[in-house]
């Protein structure tokens, strides 16, 4: 029986936020496996699985986020996360330096998207030059996401910027990472069948930009 996303879930998250402890926890993880880990581990691998099918190419592999924190990085904070993830990326320790797709669901909503979560500076660089040597590209990627309204380009920049190139890459080329966001606050379509298919529908909308960093990530210097 498929199970989804409730008012259960994010009762669950907001509870969660006041009493971070073990006692708390233990005494609620019936309601964490049937209204958060079961619907998201079922809905990443619908979406996983019907998004492969249409790119089996990509050297993607699916990981659901665990709700304990590592006992060594607590530093005063309890001992479960605030909220639950999937994301699509590749394999291997170095994960963090390549992009990858992600849907995340926490008390005050949900959102999805793409980015690099920790991009190598080398990366960066190299992404600057391709932008000063041969802009063409990622110019028409950055004119179509300027044109669009359902994703945010994030990341933070750097303090002294690296050059100024003309818009619209100027938003894209001081930045240390890239991260194209979809936030929403909790609504219908979070405990709606539909979910599957809006995350469908904005991970293949973000195809041209993973490919492109994917591209630039496995290039190297």
């Amino acid at each position: 029986m498929d199970k989804r996303f409730s008012e259960e879930t994010i009762r669950f998250f907001w509870e969660l936020q006041f009493n971070n402890d073990r006692d708390w926890f233990q005494a609620h993880k019936q309601q964490y496996t049937d209204h958060v880990l079961t619907p998201l581990r079922q809905l990443a691998e619908e979406v996983y699985d019907r998004f492969l099918e249409e790119h089996s190419d990509l050297p993607l592999t699916l990981r659901v986020s665990r709700i304990y924190r590592d006992a060594r990085r607590l530093h005063g904070k309890g001992p479960y996360k605030k909220s639950m993830w999937f994301t699509f990326r590749t394999a291997g320790e170095d994960w963090s330096r390549q992009p990858a797709f992600w849907f995340e669901v926490r008390a005050e909503g949900y959102n999805y998207g793409m980015g690099i979560y920790s991009a190598a500076p080398a990366t960066m660089a190299r992404f600057r030059r391709e932008i000063d040597q041969h802009p063409e590209t990622i110019r028409k990627l950055a004119q179509a996401f300027a044109q669009q309204e359902r994703f945010v380009l994030e990341g933070e920049c750097y303090k002294r910027p690296k050059g100024t190139p003309p818009a619209p890459l100027d938003q894209w080329y001081n930045r240390k990472s890239i991260n194209l966001c979809s936030y929403h606050p909790v609504d219908q379509q979070l405990y709606s069948q539909d979910l599957a298919e809006t995350l469908l529908e904005g991970f293949t909308a973000l195809l041209p930009y993973y490919n492109y960093f994917q591209a630039l990530c496995a290039r190297g210097d």
